[in-house]
């Protein structure tokens, strides 16, 4: 069984026609996506603050400093090499910064989207609160208000009142009065 085993690795070590060659390449570094945005954002916010400009300011002037003050200057006049220094931080200050604009930007896009469906929800929310208010005030125009019920109330008891009398006039032997009726108005 053990032979057998080895057999079988030895078999799968080999090379197969109907597999593929393994080509051994170099392989790049693999970084998160959004690794590089997030650097381009922090670098642009410490470029924006004053601590970055007074960084920027006494580098400059120690450099100058130096290389006019000092013997042994390593920066012939007139500063050429600082220059190019300052050329190359800005060279890549710059698309590091519209980097992180074109993030916020993208940013600012999607809650602004967000924004316009919620106030479109908001709205539709009003619209349909408006109209469940008509249909209440529609609903209360038909309903029976107090002074309404009152006031027939006290048209039946006035009827009921004179009923009594008429019947209480008949079983004394007076004369019935005349038959006037009283519609209750709706």
């Amino acid at each position: 069984m053990r032979r057998e085993h080895r057999e079988r690795s030895e078999a799968d070590r080999q090379e197969r026609l109907d597999q593929p060659k393994d080509t051994r390449r170099l392989r790049r570094p693999r970084f998160e996506d959004d690794a590089f945005g997030r650097f381009a954002e922090q670098f642009a916010r410490f470029m924006g603050t004053a601590r970055f400009l007074l960084y920027m300011t006494a580098f400059v002037i120690a450099w100058v400093a130096w290389n006019w003050l000092a013997p042994g200057a390593f920066d012939a006049y007139p500063f050429i090499f600082l220059t190019l220094m300052l050329s190359l931080q800005a060279s890549y200050a710059a698309p590091l910064i519209l980097l992180a604009q074109n993030r916020q930007e993208d940013r600012d896009r999607v809650i602004a989207e967000q924004d316009r469906l919620d106030n479109s929800r908001a709205h539709a929310d009003m619209e349909f609160l408006a109209r469940e208010m008509a249909s209440l005030r529609m609903a209360l125009g038909e309903v029976a208000t107090r002074d309404y019920v009152r006031s027939e109330l006290r048209t039946l008891l006035s009827e009921i009142e004179e009923r009594l009398q008429d019947d209480d006039d008949l079983s004394e032997g007076h004369e019935p009065p005349s038959e006037e009726r009283h519609t209750p108005s709706p």
